[in-house]
């Protein structure tokens, strides 16, 4: 299974057909093939790597959240615990799964009886075989055939069971502002229901503090530590103390990026330079540009301030510029702006050619009024 695109309408404070797709657009070059692109069927691409960037409340994170919504209900076929009300919210999600393209519509609304948990009505889903002399038509719905099929199912409970079937794991969503505290849990639980080496811990661990030896979970919040040659035990919270932020985010992060990579499920970034130095951060969106370790098709979603990570993509397509008007906004890089791809993008976003420059007139106000 693979996501294509994702639209909502009254989605938070964004505009009706806020979203964004992930097929390639533009001209698709052999070096594109190598390391941007990820051919799914015969001429159907999709990104290894996506970046969202914008001003500060332009609706990255907004952006981020919607995806991770459709994500789940891809995944579990549910939608729950997202602390916000889904009354009024309609989603689009189209998805290639088997030879077949997807489209799945759904209206969202608050369940009556279960707390924090959607509830899906009016479902369709529409199916085609895809073909790749249909590939400019492939996100018309005109094409497309509604292949609902009967089923008693339990209103919380999405319809793409039908298609999928099982659950599994589609996507991890990392808030780089999540509690500390469970960032270590989270980790070997994770490890766990991968089975994952755990040799692929001791690197990263050389990568963030090289005096960390070892580290054993011995329960839910207690930990084994061996730094600098010394053994203690740790609860999580006195971990946490005892290494940096960066050490214990990157810790957890570059996991999951190691069981993203290895299983082929998607992952999604809020912000991924907070906590991180700048080389962590490029050869992290490296991996998943590299083909030999990005072997089953996994793409990275990241938003970033850092406009300087999006000199590493050669292409355009694979970049969203949010905005907040009346309403927060997203526009494609390649179809609004038409950069051409030789250019650096950091510099054309230091001449605020996106409108995503930091407002210098109100810092100006701000350091003369500080000086009176």
């Amino acid at each position: 299974m693979k996501l294509l695109r994702v639209s909502a309408n009254g989605f938070r404070n964004c505009v009706n057909g806020f979203g964004i797709d992930m097929i390639a657009k533009s001209k698709k070059t052999s070096e594109d093939k190598e390391y941007e692109l990820l051919e799914i069927d015969e001429g159907l691409y999709v990104y290894s790597t996506i970046a969202i960037v914008g001003k500060n409340a332009s609706g990255k994170t907004s952006a981020l959240e919607l995806m991770d919504w459709c994500y789940d209900i891809l995944g579990t076929f549910r939608l729950a615990n997202k602390k916000c009300s889904y009354r009024g919210i309609t989603l689009e999600i189209m998805f290639y799964e088997g030879g077949f393209i997807y489209k799945y519509i759904t209206e969202l609304d608050n369940s009556e009886t279960l707390k924090d948990t959607a509830i899906f009505r009016n479902q369709k889903i529409y199916k085609q075989k895809y073909y790749k002399s249909r590939l400019k038509q492939i996100l018309e719905e005109s094409w497309m055939s509604e292949c609902m099929e009967s089923a008693e199912m339990p209103e919380d409970f999405s319809a793409i069971f039908i298609v999928l079937k099982k659950t599994a794991i589609r996507e991890l969503y990392y808030n780089s502002y999540a509690e500390e505290s469970s960032e270590y849990s989270n980790t070997f639980k994770l490890m766990e229901v991968a089975n994952l080496n755990t040799e692929y811990l001791s690197y990263v661990f050389r990568i963030f503090d090289d005096k960390i030896t070892s580290m054993k979970q011995l329960d839910e919040n207690n930990y084994y530590l061996v730094y600098k040659g010394v053994g203690q035990t740790y609860s999580d919270k006195e971990l946490f103390r005892f290494l940096s932020s960066g050490t214990s985010k990157g810790i957890n992060l570059y996991i999951i990026a190691v069981l993203s990579l290895r299983l082929g499920f998607d992952l999604v970034v809020d912000e991924i330079e907070n906590h991180f130095h700048k080389t962590l951060v490029e050869n992290l969106v490296m991996l998943y540009k590299d083909k030999k370790v990005n072997k089953k098709n996994a793409t990275l979603i990241f938003s970033t301030h850092y406009c300087e990570l999006l000199d590493l993509f050669h292409r355009s397509d694979n970049i969203w510029i949010t905005h907040s008007k009346d309403k927060m906004e997203i526009d494609n890089m390649y179809n609004t702006y038409g950069v051409r791809t030789e250019l650096l993008k950091s510099k054309k976003f230091y001449q605020n050619a996106f409108d995503t420059a930091v407002n210098y007139e109100a810092l100006m106000e701000l350091k003369k009024e500080l000086m009176e």
